[in-house]
């Protein structure tokens, strides 16, 4: 688990460069800031790396001016970034698996030090959900929460509505921090980063794309210490963050709903599933802990949490064999290291330098194949 810990203006900006090079996420992140200790080095290796991963064409690192470009847009909005160990980035969201290594934040980032509950729902959401919905993240806003949510169109736009004036709300967005989704929310929009906090993993100028939602949804799920589920059709985006919530081991709540609404389908399912059914701000805090318990922020020393450093041979040499495995088809990660009888942190590392030269492809739900 992360803790906090102060990082100099030079690490930090390499922090932003090493996410932002092509083909790096967070588990890549993670893993080379494991190996080579910091960002820095980790940025100085990329092109030696990705030549062992298999390509002909080093990868080279994000540009420098260009993340000073990106640092000085964000700073020129009023905007701050944040990285993975700053006190104030989300707590509960730095404890969770590969968590972002940085955020872009407009507003005021001291909301993201309150306790949370995320709130989300359907789109097409019908009145009554909405109104619910707007009642229950009063009624925890009141209790000392804020309300964590998506943005988007019907149950999320309630919760942010319902919770900005008092600044008690935490809006995730999916594309950049600096873009409007839906465009009918800009003034919703001008209000949270007055009166609250809007934060993105993604670049500035990044529209969304189905494939941020994702990413969202498990910041979302991350940042709160439950997740309450007010309407969701049977294969909603919403039920991904329950399913991020769950294996983050944070409690997951729903609100029962009219078997023949399909917009209740999705919560009706979680009900049979265990979720906690939930029909008031008491019942949500009856599963959770005392608030002031739930963001206590542990500091080390820079360093301490570091294991024994990995050495290039022995990465070199654990390489090869993950990589006569795979094939075109999308594979367990942990199957492939129990099947190749790898170290998971030297295999990891392995992927990484595989994935860096093209040779490898790292797809959702922990499966990699291979390319080439």
């Amino acid at each position: 688990m992360l803790a906090t810990r102060s990082i100099d203006p030079a690490e930090r900006g390499a922090w932003l460069r090493l996410i932002r090079t092509r083909r790096m996420g967070p588990h890549s992140f993670w893993s080379l800031l494991d190996r080579f200790e910091t960002a820095q080095a980790a940025i100085a290796a990329l092109p030696e790396l990705s030549r062992q991963g298999g390509t002909k064409q080093p990868l080279q690192p994000f540009a420098a001016d260009l993340a000073e470009q990106e640092y000085r847009a964000l700073r020129d909005l009023g905007g701050h970034l944040l990285v993975a160990v700053d006190g104030v980035f989300p707590s509960l969201l730095r404890q969770i698996n590969e968590p972002p290594p940085v955020l872009s934040v407009r507003g005021n980032p001291n909301l993201l030090a309150q306790p949370s509950v995320a709130m989300v729902g359907t789109r097409n959401a019908s009145t009554n959900g909405q109104r619910f919905a707007a009642a229950l993240a009063q009624s925890l806003g009141a209790q000392g929460f804020s309300l964590t949510s998506g943005l988007a169109r019907g149950i999320d736009a309630a919760v942010h509505n319902a919770t900005v004036e008092d600044g008690q709300t935490v809006a995730v967005a999916a594309g950049g921090v600096d873009i409007i989704y839906p465009r009918e929310h800009g003034e919703l929009y001008q209000y949270l980063i007055d009166r609250a906090v809007v934060v993105a993993e993604m670049p500035l100028g990044m529209q969304p794309t189905a494939r941020h939602f994702p990413h969202r949804n498990r910041i979302i799920a991350g940042i709160a210490a439950a997740r309450v589920l007010v309407e969701a059709a049977e294969r909603s985006g919403s039920l991904i963050t329950a399913l991020y919530a769950a294996n983050s081991s944070r409690e997951v709540c729903a609100v029962p709903g009219n078997p023949l609404d399909p917009r209740a389908a999705g919560n009706n399912q979680l009900l049979r599933d265990g979720a906690a059914s939930i029909c008031t701000a008491q019942d949500v805090l009856d599963y959770l802990p005392p608030v002031q318990t739930l963001h206590q922020p542990k500091t080390v020393k820079p360093g301490a949490q570091l294991q024994t450093k990995l050495a290039d041979d022995d990465v070199r040499a654990a390489r090869d064999s993950p990589l006569k495995c795979l094939g075109p088809t999308p594979c367990s990660i942990d199957e492939l290291f129990r099947e190749c009888q790898v170290p998971a942190r030297l295999g990891a590392a392995a992927l990484v330098e595989l994935e860096l030269g093209g040779t490898v492809e790292r797809k959702a739900g922990n499966l990699v194949c291979r390319l080439i």
